[in-house]
């Protein structure tokens, strides 16, 4: 079985943000980059379904040198194979022209299955995984937290709110993984090492077979206007007294101040 994993390079979770110069995307001089978390997810059920029923595991991702980063961490965890899509074209892309560029690049290669994460925490769109699918007519599940590989079809479970729901449908596939797949593995020392000398191929657009109207900016038919912080939250307040006291100044403060209640 041969599974395609696309992953992407973002800012650390715990890193403090801030708006670059040019108010429309954040200062990264000082934020720390990671592998995101939900691909953590795709990427290990990659690799089980590869113990499983042999094959190889391609990662894939859309960015600049710095996404080699990640690249390497998913070949340290157990990858085979690495592509970093790398253009000055592809400055500006949204969900949409990202999906395109993917998309290229997956078309022509050997695979079975097509694993995302649900969404990656830097812009939470949720909308490549399902796009690329679109665009390759190509049956998808999303946030799925369970699957099944049966011969030439797969069973996805997905939660929903009180209920799970399944789907059957054949392969090749799209899937997008939620929390609760699966416990993604720490890479081994080994694998770090082995990590290192494993080639990662680069393609630019020429390569995939794309116009520049097609991706960036020009292709892109959502636009960031501009960005900004969310507002300060002013200091709390706190009140102090014997508990039947501090419960009427705070019920007053609800009402009177807050206009809670």
């Amino acid at each position: 079985m041969n599974i395609i994993a696309c992953v992407k390079q973002v800012p650390d979770t715990e890193a403090r943000i801030r708006i670059a110069a040019d108010k429309v995307s954040i200062d990264e001089a000082e934020v720390s980059m990671a592998l995101n978390p939900f691909d953590e997810y795709a990427v290990e059920e990659a690799l089980r379904l590869k113990e499983k029923f042999g094959g190889d595991v391609t990662v894939i991702s859309v960015g600049e040198d710095k996404a080699v980063t990640a690249l390497r961490n998913c070949l340290a965890m157990g990858a085979d194979k690495a592509v970093l899509l790398k253009d000055g074209a592809f400055s500006g892309s949204d969900s949409l022209a990202v999906a395109r560029i993917l998309a290229a690049a997956i078309q022509p290669r050997d695979y079975d299955l097509l694993l995302f994460g649900k969404q990656a925490v830097g812009e939470d769109h949720c909308q490549v995984g399902p796009l690329v699918a679109e665009i390759l007519n190509l049956p998808y599940v999303t946030s799925i937290t369970r699957l099944e590989i049966h011969e030439k079809a797969a069973v996805a479970h997905r939660e929903i709110e009180g209920a799970t729901e399944v789907f059957e449908c054949p392969l090749a596939a799209v899937f997008t993984a939620q929390k609760g797949l699966n416990e993604p593995r720490y890479a081994s020392l080994k694998g770090i090492m082995m990590a290192k000398k494993k080639p990662i191929e680069t393609l630019s657009l020429a390569d995939i077979g794309l116009s520049a109207s097609d991706v960036g900016a020009e292709g892109a038919l959502t636009k960031i206007k501009a960005l900004s912080p969310p507002p300060v939250r002013s200091e709390g307040k706190v009140i102090e007294g014997e508990p039947a006291e501090v419960a009427r100044e705070l019920a007053k403060f609800l009402s009177d101040d807050a206009k809670i209640i």
